[in-house]
């Protein structure tokens, strides 16, 4: 009999593989073996009590044979037999039952071969293996109900009673498709808890990275300035340059400033990375009395995008303060289909200015994380005839 099985339930999701605590589990280990059991010692019970007068032995034998095989799906690991084995037992099961059926009418084996009915159409992963098996059962079992009669053997009910030994199967076809259905939600539970497990762990890692990010690039510029100067200071008093040694000193100091404040900044830009990006640089123009203007339709953004342009627009502000006190800056945010571009301009004076502030964390690192993340930075006067200068920020959405 061919073994494979010719059911549509996905490859690898049975209901004996669900895990322990769910329903199909559970009436494997507990409800299965309490039936079978139950059934079983009825039988035993009524047979001591009331031998069976033709054939004892044959009667004997099929029903320990019946109980024998009835009770091999819940104590063996079914799963990993292979499929002939599961149809030779349920097979077994079948035809000691049907034997019973007749042999041992006024015990409760009649039942055994209901059970079987139930198991083949449960147990078996193949359709066809288990509508043949129970159709030959089923024949077998009236034809001993008709044989019994013939002989005038103890039996009472005619032999088409049997007949009734194929509707179990539909129940145990249920039961089974029930239990795959319940293996297969749990399944798609515990792939979509595992999912997310993931995608926290990624954005776990994520979040990480861009605060080493923001950390190397604010303090670690600072302090390698802090340390320069000062070895620099070292060497000049050693050399007897106490002036220039001095004048080191207040430099290393201006950078511990600079970088105490862009330490003070990238922790606010990180803080507010929890509000629409619109909304943070308004609030950044705001705090710094800079127009703010928002052309496009604003969306969803990159969090590596939204913290270049919020860095960007800090810096744009403080070097527009630093280089031309008193004029007038203003913001532009815009949202194309593939680009975010941030221009920030100034009416100051239009002459040359440093693209690095004090913390050597400036346009030089803007640019170097634009390019990172496959845009551009330009910084320059602004194109005349309009005096000042202007900070433009291209990055992809």
């Amino acid at each position: 009999m061919n073994a494979e099985p010719d059911d549509t339930r996905p490859a690898g999701v049975r209901a004996a593989d669900a895990p322990a605590g769910t329903p199909a589990r559970f009436a494997d280990e507990l409800i299965r073996p309490f039936v079978v059991g139950t059934i079983s010692v009825l039988t035993l019970i009524q047979l001591v009590e009331h031998p069976p007068v033709r054939l004892p032995w044959l009667t004997w034998g099929v029903v320990v044979v019946a109980i024998a095989t009835g009770v091999a799906p819940s104590i063996l690991p079914w799963r990993r037999l292979s499929g002939r084995m599961q149809m030779t037992l349920v097979s077994v099961f079948m035809a000691a039952g049907a034997v019973s059926f007749s042999l041992a009418k006024d015990t409760a084996a009649p039942a055994l071969v209901l059970l079987a009915s139930v198991t083949a159409g449960e147990k078996l992963v193949s359709r066809r293996a288990a509508f043949t098996i129970v159709g030959a059962g089923t024949a077998a079992t009236a034809t001993v109900s008709w044989v019994s009669t013939s002989l005038h053997l103890p039996h009472e009910s005619p032999w088409w009673v049997s007949l009734i030994v194929c509707l179990p199967l539909y129940i145990g076809l249920a039961r089974r498709e029930r239990a795959d259905a319940l293996a297969i939600a749990d399944l798609a539970a515990r792939q979509s808890r595992r999912a997310a497990a993931s995608e926290a762990r990624e954005a776990a890692l994520e979040e990480r990275g861009r605060i080493a990010r923001e950390i190397h690039d604010v303090l670690g510029h600072a302090l390698s300035g802090i340390a320069v100067q000062l070895d620099m200071a070292d060497a000049l008093y050693a050399a007897g340059r106490g002036q220039d040694a001095n004048e080191a000193v207040r430099r290393a100091r201006a950078l511990a400033v600079s970088g105490i404040g862009e330490t003070r900044r990238a922790i606010h830009a990180l803080r507010e990375d929890t509000l629409p990006l619109p909304e943070t640089i308004a609030r950044i123009a705001h705090g710094s009395t800079a127009g703010f203007e928002v052309r496009g339709e604003p969306g969803e953004v990159r969090v590596e995008v939204a913290q270049a342009v919020i860095r960007a627009a800090q810096e744009a502000i403080t070097n527009a303060h630093r280089h031309a006190p008193g004029a007038e800056v203003r913001l532009l945010l815009d949202y194309t289909d593939r680009l975010i571009r941030l221009t920030v301009t100034d009416t100051g004076t239009a002459g040359a200015r440093p693209n690095h502030s004090g913390g050597g964390m400036g346009l030089v690192g803007m640019r170097e994380r634009a390019g990172l993340l496959g845009g551009a930075l330009y910084a320059g006067p602004t194109e005349p005839p309009a005096p000042g200068w202007t900070v433009r920020l291209e990055l992809p959405r």
